[in-house]
């Protein structure tokens, strides 16, 4: 007997990936449903360039489905995706940076993931209801604004421990460095984030 589309839902990410790692493909639907709103956020917090977001969070959900037959263990996926997300983020900042810097005409604000208020304030539209929402709108967006100030090295670290969940350990694998220099990282994230939202929160 088939398991019906509630069924699937109800599973953990392990029981999924078992089974989409035996051609089950209602399985991967559950996967891709449930991860990528985690990879676009995650790309949204890493990535200035908008424009590329989609298409990498497309990318990543390709190369994710493609690759699952090769992980050996399902209990790392969440780490193993991590690590897709990473590459493709790396690759394409290389791309970028090849690439001469040009100027737009248009709005900074539009840059900020759709960000409409005044970068230095923290003033809702008054057209969005409920108020207690457009703050935390706003907030978001001015947190993934100071976020992709960071430099790499720290940006990167303090994504995947906030937004992702994942361990030191796993985070040192990822970004091929030791624990100690993780936390470390991390620690110095934060207190240049705490810094520069003082005046918001």
């Amino acid at each position: 007997m088939k398991l019906g589309k509630l069924h699937y839902k109800k599973m953990t990410l392990e029981e999924l990936v078992t089974l989409a790692q035996q051609e089950d493909f209602k399985a991967l639907e559950e996967i891709v449903r449930r991860e990528q709103k985690n990879i676009f956020a995650t790309f949204t917090y890493l990535h200035s360039n908008n424009e590329n977001i989609y298409d990498l969070t497309q990318e990543a959900l390709l190369r994710m489905a493609k690759a699952l037959p090769t992980l050996k263990n399902p209990k790392t996926f969440k780490s193993w995706l991590n690590q897709i997300v990473m590459h493709l983020f790396y690759d394409d900042l290389r791309k970028l940076n090849r690439i001469p810097p040009t100027i737009s005409i248009d709005d900074d604000r539009k840059q900020d993931n759709n960000c409409t208020t005044n970068p230095h304030t923290l003033i809702p539209d008054k057209r969005c209801k409920p108020l207690e929402h457009c703050l935390s709108n706003e907030l978001d967006c001015v947190i993934k604004r100071e976020m992709r100030q960071l430099p790499d090295y720290f940006r990167v670290p303090i994504v995947l421990r906030e937004l992702q969940g994942l361990s030191y350990d796993e985070i040192a694998k990822i970004t091929n460095t030791n624990v100690g220099t993780v936390k470390s990282r991390i620690a110095r994230a934060r207190s240049r984030l705490k810094d520069s939202l003082k005046e918001y929160i």
